[in-house]
């Protein structure tokens, strides 16, 4: 049966909670946008009382038009031993001007009684004062039950009190949180379960993913009666994070089938999750269920042979409902057929018993064997795939010789590059200093080439990663060298293997020039 899911989420607090994660204000407010735009209903912008920062989010997101979020602050319940109408807590969250406030209170007389020193009844009208206080103002108000599935294990009778006490004040939802993340989704299902038949009001379930178990907990949450469900984009939180959205919402409309955010917002779940990665400055998780770069990505021979013929043999939903795409990938465990999907791939036509295709696929094998891996190096694959197509074609330019030193002076010291290229019946000589020996080499080449072919202007290395492929050899240890160039529009990789380093570099760099000269 269809049923409607509350989407809340808490990137903005909870997730800016976690370790390396510091938005800016503008930052916030990008990310509020965002989240508005592809249909979240509710967007947690802090805690008002917290920092500066946050005060003033929720002044500008105020003077703001929402299309499809309310935009909620959170504090806490009134303080030990004050009047709720004397507390700065309650003035400051009145500031924030938000229509949803959203209340922490505590529901494990363990933290009643050894963290906030308090009295367990005393507790109770924290909960009872604050909630009345801001319905008074006229606020939507959401509890969030800290700890509510610890405290239910220990003392279940205070624990189902705390959350009585919440609905009987008026909380339009109450939200059970797995704060530890200890908990299985057993546990959770069965306490949601127990809320769920004793409150009248709207139960949200909000889960930590120090046990992996995040989601889980989330879904388990769900289906035993939860209407709402707090995350993050990306997981992002506190310890191990929070419970991943971007799993969370394709998870409630595709396997549940269940209303979360508008359906045409599906599709753009790859790059919503992507752009909060790109501001918070984090390298986007590949292996990430639903929206990584892996997601789809098939290797196995036995695997691509299949997809080629169903798609859904190895691919539990299209790739593109989610704004995500699927990919072929090419090694020493590639099949005739990985070879004739990432040619084509890459704009070359291959017949599966084609001289050529098996002479490819026998190519690949034997350069993977000597350590080549063109799983990120597509630009070197498709260079192999145009050589043994067009039978060894004229190269465009090639490194003639090249020398490379270092001059020391003092603390200083600078690396130095000769290289010697020829382009047809041209030869250039040309020198350039780099920070490093590669460094230096990629100036003194393109420098070299950009008299020849002036486009080369545009093309820049942005990534370049080694890695030692015979540890046991010391220093003399074989080196794959991986390169990622740019011309502003696209990125493509590269890849070179050597005992030495520099020339597994000039592989990459050479394969990376070329292929954009003859890309098109």
């Amino acid at each position: 049966m269809r049923r409607d899911v509350e989407i809340y989420d808490t990137t903005l607090r909870d997730g800016s909670q976690g370790e390396g994660v510091n938005f800016s204000l503008a930052d916030k407010l990008r990310i509020a946008e965002r989240l508005d735009a592809f249909g979240v209903h509710y967007i947690e912008g802090g805690w008002p009382g917290s920092n500066p920062k946050d005060l003033e989010f929720f002044r500008q997101a105020a003077r703001r038009k929402w299309r499809h979020a309310r935009i909620a602050a959170f504090s806490m319940t009134r303080r030990k031993g004050m009047r709720v109408e004397t507390d700065d807590l309650m003035r400051q969250i009145l500031e924030a001007e938000t229509p949803v406030v959203t209340i922490v209170g505590k529901s494990w007389l363990l933290h009643v009684t050894e963290v906030l020193r308090a009295k367990p009844d005393e507790n109770l009208a924290m909960i009872g004062d604050t909630i009345r206080f801001l319905k008074d103002h006229g606020k939507t108000v959401i509890y969030d039950a800290e700890h509510a599935f610890d405290g239910y294990a220990d003392e279940p009778d205070y624990a189902l009190a705390t959350w009585q006490a919440a609905e009987k004040a008026g909380a339009d939802c109450v939200c059970l949180c797995e704060t530890n993340g200890g908990r299985l989704p057993a546990d959770v299902a069965r306490v949601t379960a127990v809320a769920k038949s004793r409150l009248a009001c709207a139960i949200g379930i909000h889960t930590h993913n120090d046990c992996g178990l995040g989601v889980a907990n989330g879904l388990a949450g769900l289906e035993a009666g939860a209407s709402q469900i707090q995350g993050t984009v990306n997981g992002y939180g506190e310890r191990t994070g929070n419970c991943n959205l971007t799993s969370v919402i394709p998870l409630i409309h595709f396997k549940l089938g269940w209303q979360g955010v508008p359906a045409k917002s599906l599709a753009k779940l790859k790059e919503l999750s992507e752009f909060v990665d790109e501001i918070a400055n984090f390298r986007h998780d590949p292996r990430q269920p639903w929206v990584g770069q892996t997601a789809f990505a098939h290797k196995g021979g036995m695997h691509v042979h299949a997809i080629d013929r169903v798609a859904r043999s190895y691919e539990h939903i299209q790739p593109e409902a989610i704004g995500n795409s699927r990919r072929v990938l090419v090694s020493d465990m590639s099949g005739r057929t990985n070879i004739l999907m990432k040619a084509a791939e890459l704009g070359f036509k291959l017949t599966p018993d084609a001289p050529e295709t098996r002479a490819i696929t026998a190519r690949v094998k034997e350069l993977e064997n000597q350590g080549y891996e063109y799983e990120t190096a597509e630009a070197s694959l498709a260079l192999l795939i145009r050589g043994i197509l067009d039978h060894n074609p004229e190269l465009l330019f090639t490194v003639d010789s090249y020398h490379v030193s270092m001059r020391s002076n003092g603390a200083n010291s600078v690396c130095e590059a000769t290289v010697k290229v020829r382009v047809g019946e041209v030869v250039h000589h040309t020198v350039a200093e780099g920070d490093g020996p590669v460094n230096a080499l990629d100036s003194a080449v393109r420098s070299a080439l950009t008299k020849s072919f002036p486009q080369l202007k545009k093309v820049e290395l942005t990534d370049y990663k080694v890695r030692i492929l015979e540890g046991v050899a010391g220093t003399a240890a074989k080196t794959r060298v991986l390169i990622t160039s740019s011309d502003g529009k696209r990125d493509w990789g590269t890849v070179g293997v050597s005992e030495n380093i520099i020339s597994a570099s000039l592989q990459a760099l050479v394969d990376s020039i070329e292929y954009a000269l003859i890309r098109k």
